[in-house]
């Protein structure tokens, strides 16, 4: 787990690097099929399911699952990569959300709510505490900004599948959750929007967009539970 999280951030790194006006959505799902072939690394995502692409690549009001395109970034756009790599049988999942240029003063505020919600996120997930305890931080962090958290679409666990038990929703439910354990692995995913928390998923079966159309960040890490702080394997 902590290879293939090393090497989920070494491509989302040079992702974020790459993302510039004018490049298309395509040119980097390409970089990064690229990336993960010279690690000796393979895609998570192409195929799983039947997704057409290598990575995720959202844009503005796109939530999540953006198949890579012809569409070109342009300044002021909000980017959200998601990159999925196995690597020895096991799956690294992260997320970050690139500000491309001068950005909305809205956006920049958006996107550090959702960096700030996953850190709190991140810090609840210790042995001991419920999933729900990450959920509630999350939501805390996200609606005392005045934004709101996606709740049609969740974190997982993650390991020698892509999505495994238990669910870590972004917002507290009913119920009583997972215990967290030593060994456990999650992505834990904040999905937070400028405007409200519904969403649709259009007609490719995949694009998930806000139903009002306003801007959404998406941000996520794999964490290993341990007996302190959750270790972030994908740093």
């Amino acid at each position: 787990m902590r290879a293939s999280g090393r090497l989920a951030g070494n491509v989302r790194d040079a992702l974020v690097r790459a993302v510039a006006p004018g490049v298309t959505t395509r040119e980097l799902g390409e970089l990064a099929a690229g990336l993960m072939r010279g690690m000796g690394a393979e895609s998570a995502f192409l195929g799983y399911k039947g997704y057409p692409g290598t990575i995720c690549v959202s844009v503005n009001e796109t939530v999540v699952h953006g198949i890579p395109g012809e569409r070109r970034i342009e300044m002021g756009d909000l980017v959200s990569l998601d990159i999925g790599v196995r690597f020895g049988g096991f799956v690294g999942d992260t997320a970050v959300t690139v500000l491309v240029g001068t950005a909305d003063p809205v956006k920049v505020r958006l996107v550090r709510t959702a960096e700030r919600a996953l850190a709190a996120g991140i810090a609840a997930a210790r042995a001991g505490n419920r999933v729900s305890d990450v959920s509630r931080a999350i939501q805390r962090e996200v609606e005392s900004a005045g934004f709101s958290v996606v709740r049609r679409f969740v974190g997982h666990g993650v390991g020698r599948s892509m999505h495994e038990d238990p669910e870590v929703p972004n917002f507290v439910s009913s119920g009583r959750t997972a215990v967290l354990r030593p060994g456990m692995t999650l992505a834990i995913e904040p999905m937070v929007n400028q405007g409200g928390c519904e969403v649709d998923v259009l007609e490719d079966g995949w694009t998930v967009v806000t139903r009002d159309r306003m801007p959404s960040a998406h941000v996520e890490h794999t964490v290993a539970i341990g007996d302190g702080e959750a270790e972030v394997l994908t740093a």
